[in-house]
């Protein structure tokens, strides 16, 4: 699963996601992407399974980008533990997404395997997702 090798500090505040993605908006490697539709946070797990979706479905052709990455630790505070005493360990990684943002992209498939195998993938996620395909210069 991914997860940053270093970080600059251990723990996170939890944070709002606000407004708009600005950047990765657009597609810029594949042919099809993923677009998401809502500001939420997406595990590494999450990732995972979606990348697992949608290279299955593909049969190994085509490429795939994955255009997020979860950089945010999630602390949790052990089962049954009492209030205070400072806060829990990083459990998870998350990547924060907001509405706007490319998930993913592939090139190299037709464009019915491509929704199929995208569809699939959007399954494996906690957001409101749409297909989205290069327009043809």
């Amino acid at each position: 699963m991914l997860q940053p090798i270093r970080t600059k500090f251990r723990k996170a505040h939890k944070g709002r996601i606000h407004g708009v993605a600005t950047s990765a908006a657009t597609l810029a490697f594949g042919q099809f992407g993923l677009k998401a539709m809502e500001p939420e946070r997406v595990t590494a797990r999450q990732i995972e399974a979606a990348r697992r979706a949608l290279t299955r479905h593909m049969k190994r052709s085509g490429r795939v980008w994955i255009r997020i990455y979860p950089d945010v630790p999630v602390s949790k505070k052990p089962l049954e533990v009492r209030m205070g005493s400072g806060k829990g360990a990083p459990e998870y990684w998350v990547a924060r997404v907001k509405p706007g943002r490319i998930l993913f992209e592939v090139d190299g498939i037709p464009v019915a395997l491509a929704r199929e195998a995208l569809t699939l993938a959007a399954a494996k996620l906690p957001i409101k997702t749409r297909f989205i395909e290069r327009i043809a210069e």
